[in-house]
This record gives structure tokens, sequence and C-alpha cells, in this order.
């Protein structure tokens, strides 16, 4: 899969709390997460955030609590792909059981926000298309990419018991 968009540029160690406030835990409606997202870590960011972009990041993306919140909320709101250095390892599960696409890549030194990257998730080939600069990242599995596809674990699982 080609991913190509916008991306948002957050540092290391963004937690769960900034992801999505736990103010808002107490509602499972997706649109009312998506309004949420990111808002303690950048206010702005739900206001401005389109479909399709990428969010950067450094080390350690969705480190504290093992809220599965996080990455709906990221997937609720359109965007595409996560990129980080490292993920904290509740987060990289969760997200790929909902369905997320993250890579883990070392991009965000170079990256500036509203730079236009473009993610091959076969390859792991990742390209910062603004500055010209490519990455190199471990391609996700086949059947990872296969639960993304389908929309996470659950939907996977379905699909196959229907066959």
């Amino acid at each position: 899969m080609i991913i190509k968009g916008k991306i948002h540029k957050f540092g290391d160690d963004v937690n769960t709390d900034e992801i999505i406030p736990a103010r808002y835990l107490n509602t499972t409606d997706l649109k009312e997460l998506a309004a949420h997202v990111m808002e303690d870590a950048d206010p702005a960011f739900p206001g401005i955030v389109r479909a399709g972009d990428i969010i950067v990041a450094g080390k350690n993306f969705g480190c504290g609590s093992s809220r599965e919140h996080a990455p709906l909320a990221i997937k609720a709101v359109g965007i595409a792909c996560v990129v980080a250095e490292s993920y904290a390892r509740i987060f990289y599960r969760n997200a790929f059981n909902i369905g997320l696409t993250i890579i883990e890549a070392p991009v965000a030194a170079d990256a500036e926000p509203g730079n236009i990257f473009r993610v091959d998730t076969e390859s792991g080939k990742i390209t910062n298309v603004t500055l010209k600069k490519e990455y190199l990242s471990k391609p996700i599995p086949a059947f990872m990419r296969e639960l993304i596809a389908a929309g996470g674990l659950m939907k996977y699982v379905r699909k196959g018991l229907m066959k």
C-alpha cells in the first residue's frame, strides 16, 4: 500500500493522555474522540488535521496507559499512517488490532510540519517528497498488512470465518 500525505510532527514520548485526554474516555463515539485527538499535545491539531494526513514522531510514541482509545482516535480523525522511531509496545499492538497503519523509522529529525511524505508499507521505503530525502524502514509483514486492509483484527477474524 502506498500512502501519501501532509505530515504533522510530534516529539518523543507522546503519551496516550496527549493522544486522547482521559476526560474523553467515557465515550466510545468515534466522532467525539476524533474531535479531541492530540489536543493536549497541540491544541490546534483537531482543527487542522485532514483525512489522509500522516503523523511523524520520535521515540516511544503511545507510551502511558494501555487504552485502545488512542489509536482509535487517530484512525477516526482520518490519519492514514503514523511514522515514529519507536512505539510503546501496547500502543503498537492496539494500532494493528484496530487497523491503524504504523511504521517504525527514524524520520522525525529531518521532517518539518507540512512536509509531504510518501510511505510504501510493502517495501518499507519512506520518502520526504518535500525534501527529496529517502529512508528505509522494516516493511510491514504481509500478515500485518492483511490485518490493516481488513480494518483490524476482529474484522480480519470475521472475514476468515465467513469463508
